[in-house]
């Protein structure tokens, strides 16, 4: 059986025999680099990317994505956060390296995203009228630059920016070609929106677009999917081709088609809208008194944060089911429901239908909310945490009853509720062993392997049930207490929720209550993928299932895959795999996504993206479009598919050492009088982020329990592109006089003695204080408080919000940090200078210094390691 903590296998959208079968590959037979499996993954969402404008030379102005950055995007509001008190805004300036070298993360350059006049229009078929002609659609740079919204291209991020025409190079599988797409991103108001319904090829469903051919005299216009003409009743029909700026969809690559109905308007200038889908707590009540004291704190300040109009739910459950009642203002008053068995539909209408009011808005019951909470009580019988009774799938039932109401048909379940997805939010201190979906406490029960198995089908059941409902279940974990993660993962997954391990229940869990509650999501979502005919997707990654969509009435023949999306979110994103099916003739092949969903305002949304690449006949030119960046993490998403346990990261470790060679091998150039190949240069970077991948926490074995990696991994298949970066590979800054940071290679050269560091790894964010500079109190203090306020200004809106640990040099916590850092001490000089020139800057006594520091163990360098493989590494960019 697979193992249920791994996501599920779901489809592939290809013949694998077809897809895989002509690939070529020089790679070892004992470590294959494999095609994509068969699979359609879910994981979490987090928080959107920042961005800042930039001009590429060899495509129109667009915009990219400044992963990490400090400039925040206008169009992605996230409500401030009341505690724990938010960073002090950070205004020193990150200072460039000061050598030629490429800081990490650097801006991947999005594929452009308008008509560019570099590229030749497509030729025009013959008609018999005669009369008028088949024109190419084409707006100047400067006027798409004024149709593009805010991280418009950051909707939809290449691998490259151009295809390959003969299949053989095209389809290597150590390189790959592929995007990652965010559907969910929040954009401005403007002229994008359309408030009417989009015009359709009748033949494959794709949507017209920017790029395609209008014939001036009918309106008519040819989809750049199947190439067929389409009548637009009239709407089209135009003098000229200027006239038709007028039409979003015609000057912009990316638009939105709003339908109100009736569900009122689709802009709401405040937030009460999007907040008004309840928010139910489901509480653990099984704790001991520190963790209970440390829980308390985060849920006072969480309903502190809460906007007045929220509503709120709070359950707790241990033995037993507590729903807490409204009503009651001067003390905690709760039904108590038993937790051994689903409750049936009689007890749920007496408790729904009865006096009770068990979700209230803020503003009215704020007080009886902090009096619950301060009316816990810690676990009083002597029973190891592991063992306690907690029933908490029964628990997520009445939660999930609670949210559907009175005005629910429990038996169909049929839901009237506000706009947005309704959330459960369960903080849970141990694992479920008590009722439906629980496991014994002990894994030496002679019946635990068919428990678990059923535990798992039923937990994955209610999460379906509970997406059905628009419900989203994130389940927050903390405490020392093992929570069996195989068995509450798929609770989460299959309901678009998250899982996140902390340490304790203090700040961190405390921010994540807030930002898993603050982040904004729609419904009913429904991705549809369509390509050129040369190009064949072979694998989705991402929060969603294929869904089997009959649209054959309407569209004869849509050949689109289509995805049911989980939720519809900020910060999710799909990575979607493709590869070609032939040779191809054309100029420029086009991608299509379309992304229906109904929003926080219940509006419902058609957005659709269409992206033209180019075609090129020459590796140089395809190998010098690769965006490395965006190759890694399309990269370790197919890798970490693969990983689903201890044994397979380390098999996944070989495929990566195989995937370089080959790269090397197909793409790179041999040395004179040698048979050892230099990686390209172009992709300089590629190797280094993918020997983070093979080293750190993902596929490496810096983490001590499975669970964590297998945590990891889930939220990392789903991440969005900045985060799944910086999970990848850390970004080393540091701290220098006067406020300033110097961002750094992440190699272990940057523990400096009178230096301060800051290393961001995605869910966890570590700074570091050399021994020299702790030992001075004023300037420790000083360079202490600066890398905290730029690690809480890093990850202001990140989701999970990772845990920031600060220590010294020398001491026992100071591994996690050493543990992440590329091992560069044992290099010669002059390589050391050449990939870490800050070194220059060091005096040689300073050198000297550095050089004894270091504890010398086992662990390669990323020379050594391209050295072991026989390929010569490529110069620093």
């Amino acid at each position: 059986m697979t193992n249920p903590t791994n996501p599920n296998v779901g489809f592939n959208p290809s013949n694998p025999k077809e897809t895989h079968s002509s690939t070529p590959s020089n790679i070892d037979n004992k470590t294959p680099i494999l095609p994509p499996p068969t699979s359609f993954v879910t994981a979490p969402r987090f928080s959107s990317p920042t961005l800042h404008l930039q001009k590429q030379d060899h495509s129109p102005n667009v915009l990219s994505p400044e992963n990490g950055g400090f400039s925040k995007t206008g169009s992605s509001v996230v409500p401030q956060l009341s505690t724990p008190p938010g960073p002090p805004v950070f205004t020193s300036p990150v200072r460039p390296a000061a050598v030629p070298f490429r800081t990490s993360p650097a801006s991947p350059q999005p594929v452009a995203l308008s008509s560019s006049s570099s590229l030749p229009a497509l030729s025009a078929p013959q008609f018999s009228n005669g009369s008028v002609e088949l024109q190419q659609h084409r707006v100047s740079d400067g006027v798409i630059e004024d149709h593009v919204s805010d991280g418009e291209s950051s909707f939809v991020l290449f691998s490259a920016h151009k295809v390959l025409k003969h299949k053989k190079q095209a389809n290597v599988p150590s390189l790959g070609f592929g995007a990652l797409l965010s559907p969910g991103r929040d954009v401005s108001t403007g002229p994008q929106v359309i408030q009417r319904d989009p015009h359709r090829c009748q033949s494959c469903g794709a949507y017209a677009n920017i790029y395609c051919n209008i014939l001036l005299g009918s309106g008519q216009w040819q989809c750049v999917i199947c190439r067929k003409l389409n009548g637009s009743g009239g709407e089209y029909i135009a003098h000229s081709k200027e006239v038709l700026h007028r039409f979003p969809e015609l000057s912009s690559a990316m638009v939105d088609y709003v339908q109100t109905g009736n569900k009122g308007p689709s802009f709401i200038p405040v937030s009460d809208s999007r907040m008004s889908a309840p928010v139910v707590l489901v509480i653990d009540e099984c704790l001991d008194e520190p963790h209970l004291q440390h829980l308390q704190s985060s849920l006072h300040a969480f309903v502190d944060s809460l906007p007045q109009t929220a509503r709120l739910g709070i359950v707790l459950y241990g033995r037993t089911v507590s729903v807490y009642d409204f009503s009651e203002e001067s003390v905690a008053s709760a039904d108590v429901l038993p937790g051994d068995k689903s409750p049936s539909q009689e007890s749920l209408k007496a408790l729904i239908y009865g006096t009770g009011i068990y979700l209230s808005p803020m503003h009215a019951s704020l007080p009886v909310a902090h009096a619950v909470f301060s009316s816990l009580r810690a676990y009083k019988l002597n029973i190891p945490e592991a063992s306690r009774d907690r029933c908490l799938g029964t628990a997520v039932e009445v939660a999930l009853a609670i949210i559907q109401g009175p005005s629910a048909d429990l038996s169909r379940g049929i839901v009237k509720r506000s706009g947005g997805n309704s959330r459960i939010i369960v903080c849970a201190g141990g694992p479920n062993t008590y009722g439906p979906g629980s496991v014994p406490h002990s894994f030496s029960h002679p019946n635990y392997p068919y428990m678990e198995k059923t535990a798992l089908k039923w937990m994955e059941n209610l999460g379906h049930k509970a997406h059905r409902h628009n419900t989203v279940i994130d389940i927050l974990c903390a405490g020392t207490c093992p929570v069996r993660i195989p068995i509450l993962q798929p609770l989460a997954k299959s309901s678009g929720g998250v899982l996140v391990l902390h340490d304790d229940f203090g700040e961190a869990f405390g921010v994540n209550l807030q930002r898993a509650s603050a982040r904004s999501a729609g419904s009913h979502g429904l991705l549809e993928l369509r390509t050129s005919d040369d190009i064949l997707i072979t694998q989705v990654v991402g929060p969603g299932e294929e869904s089997h969509v009959d649209t054959h009435e309407s569209f004869k023949n849509d050949t689109a895959l289509y995805i049911q999306m989980l939720s519809v979110e900020e910060t999710q994103s799909f990575s979607i795999s493709m590869e070609s099916k032939g040779d191809i003739k054309s100029d420029s092949v086009f991608f299509q996504f379309a992304i229906q969903y109904s929003n926080v305002y219940q509006a419902d949304v058609s957005r659709v993206i269409t992206v033209r690449m180019p075609t090129v006949d020459s590796i140089s030119g395809y190998i010098e479009s690769v965006q490395d960046e965006v190759a890694a993490v399309l990269i370790a998403k197919r890798t970490l598919l693969r990983a689903k346990n201890h044994v397979d990261a380390i098999d996944m470790r070989a495929t990566i050492d195989e995937r370089i060679k080959d790269i090397a091998l197909k793409f790179g150039s041999q040395l004179p009088k040698s048979k050892l190949h230099r990686f390209p240069k172009e992709i300089s970077l590629l190797p280094e982020l993918l020997f983070h991948l093979r080293r750190g926490p993902l596929l490496g074995s810096i983490i001590g329990h499975e669970d964590e990696r297998s945590v990891l991994r889930n939220l990392f298949l789903n991440a969005s592109f900045d985060l799944s970066l910086r999970m990848l590979a850390p970004r080393c800054l540091m701290h220098r006089e006067g406020g300033t940071f110097e961002e750094l290679p992440a190699y272990d050269l940057a523990m400096q003695s009178d230096a301060a560091v800051v290393l961001d790894h995605g869910t966890d964010v570590f700074i570091w204080l050399g021994a020299e500079l702790a030992a001075d109190e004023g300037r420790s203090a000083a360079a202490l408080a600066a890398c905290r306020t730029l690690a809480e200004e890093l990850t202001e809106f990140r989701f999970p919000a990772p845990r920031i640990l600060a220590f010294k040099e020398g001491s026992s916590q100071a591994r996690y940090f050493v543990s992440r850092l590329i091992p560069a001490h044992k290099d010669p000089p002059y390589e050391q200078e050449a990939r870490f020139p800050q070194l220059r800057s060091l005096t040689s006594e300073q050198r000297t210094k550095l050089k004894s520091s270091f504890v010398h163990f086992d662990d390669p360098s990323f020379f050594e390691w391209m050295k072991s493989l026989k390929i010569v590494p490529p110069e620093p960019s």
